[in-house]
């Protein structure tokens, strides 16, 4: 199966429960697992060949979370072109600010400028509608695990 690193941003805590189930889940689909809390650009290299799961939310100005937003500038200044990447991308965000998931779709944009591809539709969660991020989170990433060869 496949080996997959999954990256997390998050402020509250919501991006890390959904990480947590995301890696119980690929794990039970027999897929090589490792979750970064506070992945650095050395944590990502080794998933170039292989799976990122993108999982972060966005802060009220719609940014990165701290935990995330030096991964990202260290792809964006040090990386550049990375066309064998392949990679998933959960977006948590709330729809009463102005940039819903402003910082999971600046992260997909940089992954698609560096020419990686993305494995399945982005998901996007909103917290208006969904207090259980997890639970919304679940069926995609069954999905998406399945999409990994």
């Amino acid at each position: 199966m496949a080996q997959v690193g999954i990256f997390v941003g998050t402020i509250y805590g919501n991006s890390l429960l959904v990480a947590e189930e995301a890696e119980n889940i690929l794990k039970a689909q027999g897929h090589e697992v490792k979750l970064f809390e506070e992945g650095t650009l050395e944590d990502w290299q080794p998933y170039r060949q292989h799976y990122a799961l993108v999982v972060t939310s966005t802060t009220g100005q719609g940014d990165l979370p701290d935990s995330i937003a030096p991964l990202f500038h260290a792809l964006r200044d040090q990386v550049g072109y990375q066309p064998e990447l392949h990679y998933g991308l959960i977006a948590l965000g709330d729809s009463s600010y102005d940039r819903f998931c402003g910082g999971g779709r600046a992260f997909d944009a940089l992954l698609q400028e560096q020419g990686a591809t993305r494995v399945g539709d982005t998901l996007e969660i909103d917290a208006q509608e969904q207090p259980e991020p997890e639970a919304e989170s679940r069926p995609w990433v069954e999905q998406w695990g399945l999409l990994l060869k």
